[in-house]
């Protein structure tokens, strides 16, 4: 069937009573304030104000030749699709701190130094899937350079599969820091 004779919602998937639960979002504490932040803004600012604008475009009468009438719709179905992810997202968090953790061995919010065969050093920090920021050295903890690095610890070498070959880094330093 055509998806235009498909009301918008029923094209989403509903999972089955039966289906498995969804995995644990894994998020940072300040990954889960900026969540909740974008779902606040959204709801309370950014909706409203693009549903006056719809209002006031569907006001003025015609309504297929009317702009800022389909794209306000456009942006409606945007938001609300967003908000659905976020809510998602944030039921589905498991909010993990381990700021201050006084550990050598590598779990999710570490930062960890690290060297390659080449002698280049770089800092990896493991965060959750929706915190990822490679400019900053921020890799997912689903990510296979954090998947190489989990429960190893200062001084080992761990094997990193890479398109361009295995990889060799050593871990020289696990920290435990706050991370903004």
């Amino acid at each position: 069937m055509s998806k235009a004779f498909v009301k918008e919602n029923e094209s989403e998937e509903t999972p089955a009573p039966d289906a498995p639960t969804p995995p644990r979002n894994y998020i940072t504490p300040a990954g889960y304030a900026r969540l909740k932040s974008e779902l606040k803004a959204l709801v309370e600012l950014e909706r409203p104000e693009v549903v006056r604008t719809v209002a006031w475009a569907a006001s003025n009468g015609d309504r297929s030749e009317n702009g800022d009438y389909l794209y306000g719709k456009k942006r409606l179905r945007e938001i609300d699709r967003r908000v659905r992810f976020l809510i998602r997202r944030l039921e589905n968090a498991a909010v993990v701190d381990n700021a201050g953790r006084d550990s050598e061995q590598v779990f999710f919010g570490a930062r960890a130094r690290v060297r390659g065969k080449s002698g280049e050093e770089r800092e990896v920090t493991i965060v959750g899937a929706d915190e990822v920021d490679t400019a900053r050295g921020r890799v997912s903890w689903l990510a296979p350079v954090a998947k190489a690095l989990l429960k190893a610890r200062t001084g080992d070498v761990v094997r990193l599969d890479t398109p361009g070959g295995e990889e060799e880094l050593e871990i020289l330093d696990v920290q435990y820091l706050p991370i903004d």
